[in-house]
């Protein structure tokens, strides 16, 4: 296609033409993928809050079960939306402790007062500078576009601090040991016995790490691998991967035809012992590109 024939968009606002704040929770609500947060599930819409408000909607990855709380506004971002947002993702946390949650603030501009907003909780308040480091908040900007009087809308994610993934370091999660986890999970033991196995001649001298999450294979202290029990004797790995490797580790499970799901610097596969014995020369791959991303 030569330059000639390629359109020239014109952004106009939301509300602009005729659409409102309902429109854009159903757009999200109806195609939770248009986020660029993976394939999640809708949970609920305008869910009733202890506070007395409502969260415009909820969603769910159904690979872990981690939750995504999501507000949405037109216009430009404010204090009041960003304190929401925030409000309602600690409600929902409470509500499942024992799940992954992200706060997720869809707006159609992000401004420089949400990143002096977000600045402050980070650095300038004690107490809220603590709460903050353990809140993985995501913004999004939601864009509408008109080509030839075309409509169309998109999604570009311009903050994303969620893959803050716990990795086992408190000391709370250092009082646990094998024996702690065949009792709790012993399928997970085994996976993890039979990954550290297949990948020790690619990490060298890799041990297990046993903590209160997961058995994580470690090298020299860091985690560079760990496994999250599931249930029905299957275990959930997870390992960090540097985006330009993300995509030959994705070629290396399709070969194999095995499900994995892509976040923004991890890759997630649900496994088992056998599944690990049986690929062994696919997970002694990926190993390697593990090894590459701690590099990177």
């Amino acid at each position: 296609m030569s330059s000639t024939e390629i359109e020239i968009a014109e952004s106009v606002s939301i509300r602009e033409v005729g659409l409102d704040e309902y429109w854009l929770q159903k757009q999200i609500a109806d195609n939770p993928s248009c986020l660029g947060l993976g394939e999640l599930e809708t949970i609920a819409k305008e869910r009733q809050q202890s506070s007395g408000g409502r969260l415009d909607v909820l969603l769910k990855d159904p690979e872990d079960d981690s939750m995504y709380e999501v507000e949405v506004m037109l216009g430009e971002t404010d204090e009041t939306h960003i304190i929401r947002t925030i409000e309602y993702w600690d409600n929902e946390k409470r509500k499942w402790p024992q799940r992954q949650h992200f706060a997720v603030l869809v707006a159609e501009h992000i401004n420089r007062r949400f990143f002096n907003v977000i600045h402050l909780l980070s650095h300038s308040i004690p107490i809220i500078h603590l709460l903050s480091h353990s809140i993985p908040i995501i913004a999004i900007q939601v864009s509408m576009l008109m080509v030839n009087g075309t409509k169309s809308v998109f999604f570009t994610k311009v903050l994303d601090t969620y893959e803050e993934i716990d990795d086992g370091t408190t000391l709370d999660d250092r009082s646990y040991n094998r024996d702690d986890w065949l009792k709790k999970a012993k399928w997970t033991v085994e996976a993890a016995d039979a990954l550290l196995n297949t990948t020790k001649t690619v990490f060298g001298e890799p041990v297990l790490n046993y903590v209160k999450a997961y058995v994580a294979i470690t090298v020299d202290g860091d985690n560079y691998m760990w496994l999250h029990r599931r249930s029905s004797g299957k275990s959930l790995l997870v390992f960090r991967m540097a985006q330009h490797l993300q995509d030959e580790a994705a070629t290396m499970l399709d070969a194999k035809n095995v499900a994995y799901v892509r976040k923004t610097k991890t890759i997630r596969i649900v496994v088992d012992k056998e599944m690990i014995v049986d690929n062994a020369d696919l997970f002694t791959s990926l190993a390697v590109l593990v090894k590459k991303s701690r590099g990177s």
